[in-house]
């Protein structure tokens, strides 16, 4: 093939050596405008994982940077006046600068026409008179610009601020410098990359930037190579101490704005992206260099794998988008986190050593305990002793109490519609459904929505509380619940607005029904989606009956005796119609600004808090994001959480979206948590309120996770006690947990062993003659790096 190259990071020198070892028959042509010595950058790290495929497939590369690579295992936290120690973790890192000799070196080696100080020839040029061309020209790549339509590029520039800097400190470990300034939180993310400096990255949000007089330099345009050195003074006195005498290095050194890069596609006819050009991941989680060589290897791999181009484009793309993607949710969970690390800056040292290490939810309780136990125990400690609590019990099992109601467990089976109710009334199927659930073991039951008139069900299946034969059919199960197990039930009471009138689940979500409709109402007379219904518009008079049949319910579900009621003010139905712009464009004094928008949600749960027993506690459900731009935000969440536990919420429980049809989440494990722990930490907590997170949690080790960060205090999982009625249950007997956080009622005592599986009771013979010696824990797990390590490491290798 004849290969053009355009960009000379280290993502295309490392593909343009993989091709030339290949086939050197090859014909590979790479531009660098910049000259081989114009290195930006101080330190890469890389993951043992990206280090063995490297090592497959290029061993002398593999070779010489294993042989400059600074290696440790600990991760030091220093928050407030306190430094946390993290082992187990595994880090390597060289030079950038070493790394881009090597590859600039083992190209000419294998014959690759390698130009620096040189601009590439007008693309057109390259398309036409070559196979291949490879645009690895970075975040800001032009090749990308050039064809935007074929890639649809969508850049999302971040608010905070970074500067990328060193110091000649050698940080023996990962360094996260969490600093509380008279200007706001500033943090420090740091690394050894040799045995004579350190990669010191600082950041901080632009209202702290801003407050700090670091916009001094705003709208300075510095050329390349040149640093803001009036900054990296400030920098440097404001981390003196973090610096213990040391200087900070600068090169190019400058306020920069991360931006993730993503692209629909990464292929235009014989064109190809890699690295940042594709893709970028928030420096919090990984490194661009990693990314952009792994995509080297996968790429040459599919190359030369497929007899034509199209077919190893497409190879190359399905085989690293999915890897690039998780990597991707990962750094937008991480990047999201440190923009918002002043809000933890209430938290005890130890809560947020462990929120921090589990931000990208990449690592958790489990994980960590495997990595270095003694400080998972630590974690687990401190929860328990935090909130005068049992030590013994995983997080999950930890009794909570909400308002006056004491549940024995931090689980809730969240509310899940079956449409499985005749004329509003649940039956026996409702019995079963929820009934399993509480002896499944979970603190608290949710029914459904429970709506509070016929028309405001959502289809004919739905369950309501608006007549005695349904107050009598509820009670059944409030009583087996209350009889046969431990569990608590709370009831969740609404009204589905403009998302009325639709067709069972199964038989075709949020579609019209064909026959025995009824006409919906909303907040304006906008369709949920092209093929609803148009709602009536709702008046004062409508208003106010929707309001008394919120209160009749609310009654009712009294009479029933649910222990917790939760009003449902999310997912687009009617009060999530009220609250979102996206629905309500009214232009009275329920329309408008959130203010106003607010007003009838809030009469409602003003008219329910009012009916329901002031001894039992009252929550609501809210979506914290519409996911559609002009909807509600983060920000929005936080507001509306505040108004309701203004107005006496004991809980929010948090979850998403379902506004509107055109909505575009953002699907992944736990994606709902962030805005639970963000509504947590800024309005709930303060108050006193618990915050019920929701969302694609599906693992024990999840739950134990977000409740020891402090991101919830109860979990709601629904498709998972779907797949597992008993899911609660297992958790403890996984955890090898007994005791009143989660007992098996006797009838199902004798299975509450985990049944042995496939050759788990083998007893395997002694297969070595001699026995390993035990090696020194603590050793194995901590791991520092010192120019000493270097040394003995060389002294071996020779």
């Amino acid at each position: 093939m004849k290969i053009a190259i355009v960009g000379g990071g280290p993502g295309g020198l490392y593909f343009a050596a993989l091709m030339k070892q290949l086939d050197p028959s090859h014909d590979i042509t790479l531009w660098e405008r910049n000259a081989a010595t114009d290195t930006f950058g101080f330190g890469v790290v890389f993951s043992d994982e990206t280090l063995g495929g490297i090592g497959n497939a290029d061993p002398v590369v593999a070779e010489y940077m294993s042989r400059r690579f600074a290696r440790w295992s600990d991760i030091d936290i220093h928050f407030g006046a306190e430094t946390l120690t993290v082992g187990g973790q595994g880090f390597a890192a060289m030079s950038r600068k070493e790394l881009l000799q090597l590859l600039q070196h083992r190209c000419i080696e294998l014959g690759v026409d390698v130009r620096f100080s040189t601009v590439a020839p007008p693309v057109a040029d390259l398309e036409a008179g070559y196979d291949l061309v490879l645009a690895s020209d970075g975040v800001n790549s032009q090749i990308r610009a050039m064809y935007a339509e074929s890639f649809g590029p969508n850049l999302d520039p971040r608010a905070n601020k970074f500067m990328w800097l060193g110091t000649d400190l050698v940080f023996e470990a990962f360094k996260f410098f969490v600093k509380d300034t008279e200007f706001g939180t500033m943090q420090i993310h740091g690394y050894p990359y040799s045995d004579e400096g350190s990669t010191f990255i600082v950041e901080m949000s632009p209202d702290v930037w801003e407050a700090a007089g670091f916009n001094e330099s705003a709208g300075e345009v510095f050329p390349p190579g040149v640093s803001d050195q009036k900054a990296i003074d400030k920098i440097r006195r404001i981390f003196a101490d973090e610096l213990q005498g040391h200087e900070i290095l600068a090169n190019n050194s400058k306020w920069l704005n991360f931006t993730t890069v993503r692209n629909h596609s990464w292929r235009h006819g014989n064109i190809v992206l890699l690295g940042d050009a594709a893709h970028t991941a928030h420096f919090s989680i990984g490194s661009g260099t990693k990314l952009a060589m792994e995509d080297s290897l996968a790429l040459a791999a599919c190359l030369h794998e497929h007899s034509d181009l199209e077919s190893a484009l497409v190879a190359y793309e399905t085989e690293r988008r999915p890897v690039v993607e998780s990597t991707q949710r990962a750094a937008q969970a991480s990047l999201e986190w440190f923009e918002r690390i002043g809000q933890y800056k209430g938290q005890d040292p130890t809560q947020f050593a462990f929120n921090l290490l589990t931000r990208s939810r990449r690592i958790t309780q489990e994980n960590l305990r495997l990595r270095d136990p003694e400080f998972a125990d630590a974690v687990d400690r401190h929860f328990a002793e935090s909130q005068g609590l049992p030590e013994t019990a995983p997080a999950m099992f930890q009794p909570y109490r909400i308002g006056e109601l004491e549940l024995k467990n931090r689980i809730v089976v969240s509310p899940m519609d079956m449409y499985s109710a005749v004329d509003g009334v649940p039956g026996d199927f409702h019995l079963v459904h929820l009934g399993s659930k509480a002896l499944g073991g979970a603190g608290l039951v949710m029914t459904e929505m429970v709506c509070v008139s016929a028309e405001g069900r959502i289809t004919p299946g739905c369950s309501g509380l608006y007549t005695d034969e349904q107050r009598d059919s509820w009670k059944s199960v409030v009583d087996f619940v209350h009889g046969r197990s431990t569990a608590k039930i709370g009831v969740q009471i609404g009204h589905s607005g403009r998302k009325g009138s639709t067709r069972l689940m199964w038989e075709g979500i949020d579609e019209p029904l064909e026959s025995g409709n009824w006409e919906p109402v909303g907040p304006s007379a906008l369709p949920y989606g092209p093929g609803n219904q148009t709602p009536r518009e709702i008046d004062r008079a409508g208003m106010d009956k929707v309001k008394a049949d919120f209160v009749e319910a609310t009654l009712r579900a009294e009479a029933a005796g649910f222990d917790l009621l939760e009003v449902h003010a999310a997912h687009g139905y009617l009060l999530s119609s009220f609250l979102s712009p996206i629905s309500n464009q009214r232009t009275d004094e329920y329309g408008g600004s959130l203010e106003n928008r607010l007003r009838f949600p809030l009469e409602v749960f003003d008219a329910v808090r009012a009916a329901w027993p002031a001894g039992k506690p009252m929550t609501v459900r809210i979506s914290a994001t519409d996911w559609i731009d002009g909807g509600n935000s983060s920000d929005d969440s936080v507001d509306i959480a505040r108004a309701f536990i203004e107005h006496g919420a004991a809980g929010i429980d948090v979850s998403t979206g379902q506004v509107a049809k055109e909505e575009k989440p953002a699907f992944g494990r736990s994606y709902q948590t962030p805005f639970a722990d963000r509504i947590r930490q800024e309005v709930a907590a303060p108050a006193g309120v618990a915050v019920i997170a929701v969302g694609a949690i599906s693992t024990y080790d999840d739950v134990n996770s977000l409740l020891l960060a402090g991101r919830a205090d109860l979990v709601a999982l629904g498709r998972t006690h779907l797949y597992d009625p008993q899911w609660t249950l297992h958790a403890a007997a996984e955890q090898e947990y007994r005791g009143p956080g989660c007992e098996w009622i006797p009838q199902f005592r004798a299975g509450r062993r985990k049944p042995p599986s496939a050759r788990t009771d083998a007893v395997r013979p002694r297969l070595s003659l001699l026995r390993e010696m035990d090696t020194d824990e603590a050793s194995t797990t901590h791991l520092r790096w010192t120019p000493s390590t270097r040394i003995a490491e060389t002294v071996l290798a020779q």
